[in-house]
């Protein structure tokens, strides 16, 4: 078969999407406005444990506009059925308004439900609720982890270091984040007797499907789940939390559809964030820099009735570096605080910062350079599990990323470099991040006039899903971007996995892929059995279709359009399903990275600004350049946030958390974000799926809070090994 023309996959194309959204006519979860709406404010726990006693609504319900104040005395009893997919964890999910305990600071205890959003937010305010309150535990330093911990083992890590020639011991802490995407967390719930609509901000429309199904004990079919736009959620949009009940029980409760927007305090307690971790690693090493034994003892906070554990956490530790004797051992501590959830990079991220950090004070203590060490302790397969990589090309990374860079004109010495008040120094991480894939469908029509329609259930939180599958899908049937319509977000289109973790263009996009095919099959062969087409009686397999017209590939000459296929054969349309199951893969299949950057270092305030960063990325066929620049430039800008700035902070004395707000929780605006640059490797990964890609949205934050921290170690020659650094740490 001849090989199908490629114009748009590999295009810098900017979003089909954007002019909806930057003229407003995007329409987000909080935009939708049934008839008859009203609104729903959450009453929050203002204690961290205990239960309550007394709830007054008198106040609240008498204030005009007030259709309902629901709480645990006057819910209804919910089933609250069994539901592994919607990504909820081992324990039990929160149950509004099923008891009367108190788990967390801002659990939700009422709803208020009045005709406008003003009139629910008066009388939240007039809802009174008593308590029997008890002492929170909410500082993961101070509080016993439980259950048994997550170990893995391969040699004798601690016979290894003990006859190690050079030996390191640190420990490292990671502060609390929250995602604070652009969007509020918003549900819009609509009943239909025993059927329900539900417009939601979620990264997965199942999911909330899932769930309220559960919740209500009603069949899944009954529920409607649609998400055209999602503001951003890098995670926390993933799971089905528990507003999107309030919302529906609410709704339920006054017969009338119900709008409940979190307000952006909301967001810190009643939906998850990334979770705070203490990581203690030792490493030991031969005086060349060869690693000998790394062992990793990470705590982590979990709520207490839910245990969260990432998977990714672990795995850089037992893979990563060429360790013969590696000890690990993972932790969870319950705490009295909201369940956590991933956030960008999850786990990966969190590991590269201890690993990554330690890697460099070895480099430092044996007078390496920073680069050749790792180069040194490079696996040639995965040392976890014995597998040989698809590809891995960190050494290219390495070449590349230095060379752009200009390592080369580095000074080693830490505090050797100045530019007048300002120390200056580099530093540099690698980064990886697992190719997940996940099976799904997709749904394309050709219409008689030569355009198409690709629909599957999948979402667009901000990486252009939107766009990147309408590339797909246009080559893959022959047409121009412009005549190809892609859909999403809808639980009545074909079933797609959770949008995270990079899975997305990988399992959507090959499904697109062979849906399309499917389609362009059906054309051909309609037109090679057509005794008055062009085409008629030719090889199929000499059949291309570049621009709607399809044609023998010696001979663009001879040939039609889809439109005068159709029409002649009275076909208003042709239609194909198309879906993608990834085989079982006996390689082990990553993304990787090599983040470089500059900072200067105020030598008498301690402040610190990132000058410059550069990415070097094996992340498989790129589908769109302009695209992947989006997600890298805004990884980094995460990655500035989660090293010098973005901190959230708890009053153990109450479990109250105290920068609720974008004014206090400190996030990178412009004046942050200098110099950022990314390379992509030319390549692509065919183990991993049929259009060869690997997965960007993830690896391009993994390595970027290492990367600034060991620059701040290599301007100023102190090292901070807690996130985020603080000018109070480097004074």
């Amino acid at each position: 078969m001849s090989p199908q023309p490629q114009a748009a996959v590999g295009a810098p194309l900017s979003r089909v999407d954007g002019r909806l959204k930057v003229t407003g006519q995007a329409k987000y979860a909080a935009d939708h406005e049934p008839e008859g709406v009203v609104h729903a404010v959450v009453v929050d726990s203002s204690v961290g444990r205990g239960r309550i006693t007394g709830i007054d609504s008198r106040a609240a319900e008498a204030q005009p506009g007030v259709l309902k104040v629901v709480h645990h005395r006057n819910a209804p009893k919910l089933p609250y059925g069994p539901n592994p997919g919607s990504l909820n964890l081992p324990g039990e999910r929160l149950r509004v308004f099923q008891d009367d305990q108190v788990r967390f600071h801002g659990q939700p205890v009422a709803v208020v439900v009045a005709t406008t959003l003003e009139a629910a937010q008066h009388a939240a305010n007039l809802v009174k609720v008593d308590y029997d309150s008890e002492q929170p535990v909410t500082d993961l330093s101070d509080a016993p982890p439980a259950g048994d911990p997550r170990t893995y083992a391969r040699g004798d890590a601690e016979a290894a270091l003990q006859s190690a020639a050079v030996r390191l011991e640190m420990t490292y802490r990671l502060s609390r984040d929250h995602h604070n995407a652009m969007e509020l967390h918003a549900t819009v719930a609509q009943w239909d007797g025993d059927r329900l609509t539900l417009w939601d901000k979620t990264q997965w429309v199942q999911s909330p499907r899932a769930e309220l199904a559960a919740n209500f004990g009603l069949p899944a079919e009954n529920i409607r789940v649609i998400s055209p736009f999602v503001g951003g959620a890098f995670g926390n949009a993933a799971r089905a939390w528990p507003h999107i009940t309030i919302a529906a029980l609410a709704a339920r409760e006054v017969g009338r559809p119900v709008k409940l927007v979190l307000t952006r305090r909301q967001l810190y307690f009643e939906v998850g964030y990334r979770p705070a971790y203490e990581y203690k690693v030792r490493l030991g090493s031969d005086r060349s820099g060869r690693l000998t034994a790394m062992t990793h003892d990470l705590r982590a906070e979990t709520s207490r009735y839910e245990t969260f554990a990432e998977r990714g956490v672990i795995s850089p530790g037992q893979m990563l570096y060429t360790t013969p004797n590696v000890a690990q051992t993972y932790r969870t501590v319950p705490l009295d605080v909201n369940t956590p959830t991933p956030m960008r990079g999850p786990g990966y991220s969190s590991a590269a910062f201890p690993i990554e950090s330690a890697m460099d004070e070895l480099a430092h203590e044996l007078g390496v350079d920073p680069i050749e060490l790792r180069r040194r302790n490079e696996p040639e397969n995965d040392q976890s599990s014995g597998q040989p990589f698809s590809t891995r090309r960190l050494r290219d990374c390495y070449t590349v990323g230095a060379r752009e860079f200009g390592w080369s004109r580095r000074n080693p010495k830490p505090r050797s470099t100045r530019d007048g008040d300002w120390l200056i120094g580099t530093g540099m991480a690698t980064a990886l991040y697992d190719t997940l894939r996940a099976p799904a469908q997709a749904r394309v029509r050709l219409d008689a006039d030569g355009t198409a329609l690709v629909e599957s259930s999948t979402s667009d939180m901000g990486p252009g899903t939107y766009t990147s599958m309408t590339q797909v899908a246009a080559d893959a049937l022959g047409l121009t971007v412009r005549n190809v319509t892609f859909r999403l977000g809808d639980t009545n289109m074909p079933t797609a996995p959770l949008h995270g973790g990079s899975l997305t263009m990988a399992s959507v996009g090959s499904t697109v892929q062979d849906g399309c095919d499917k389609l362009r099959q059906q054309a051909i062969q309609l037109a090679v059995g057509d005794s008055r087409s062009p085409l008629y009686g030719t090889d199929a397999d000499d059949i291309v279709v570049r621009g709607g017209r399809l044609h023998l590939s010696d001979n663009p000459a001879r040939g039609e359009t889809y439109r005068q296929l159709l029409t002649r054969n009275n076909r208003a349309y042709l239609e194909a399903a198309g879906s993608w199951t990834p085989s079982q893969s006996r390689s082990s299949m990553y993304a990787y990275g090599a983040v470089f950057a500059e900072v200067g270092v105020d030598a008498r305030l301690g402040l610190v600004r990132v000058r410059r960063m550069l990415g070097v990325f094996d992340a498989g066929r790129i589908i769109s350049p302009k695209l992947a620049d989006s997600q890298a430039i805004g990884a980094m800008v995460g990655g500035i946030g989660a090293a010098l700035l973005e901190h959230t902070v708890t009053d153990h004395r109450d479990g109250r958390i105290v920068n609720a707000n974008l004014a206090d929780y400190l996030v990178p605006v412009n004046a942050d974000v200098r110099d950022l640059r990314a390379i992509y490797l030319d390549g692509r990964d065919d183990e991993a799926d049929p259009i060869g890609v690997k997965g960007l949205g993830e690896v391009v934050l993994v390595g970027v809070a290492p990367a600034i921290a060991n620059a701040v170690f290599h301007a100023t020659g102190r090292r901070v090994r807690e996130l985020p650094i603080t000018a109070e740490a480097l004074l």
